[in-house]
């Protein structure tokens, strides 16, 4: 699989809640896509990542 374009190994069942955490990127302000579909934030918990999926993880940043 792999994480805003670069290669990444993770565990079988890994879920998308899991995935942030492991990234270390906190859960406000951040958006998930897996194949280019976004993941209601209210279903990371319940979304496993498959093998071969393209993950993108964005953070909000405010400012002009």
């Amino acid at each position: 699989m792999s994480v805003n374009g670069q290669p990444r190994e993770i565990a079988a069942g890994t879920t998308v809640a899991a995935l942030v955490q492991e990234l270390g990127a906190g859960s406000r302000g951040i958006a998930v896509a897996i194949d280019r579909v976004v993941v209601p934030r209210s279903s990371w918990e319940d979304v496993v990542v498959e093998e071969g999926a393209h993950v993108e993880v964005v953070t909000a940043v405010a400012g002009g």
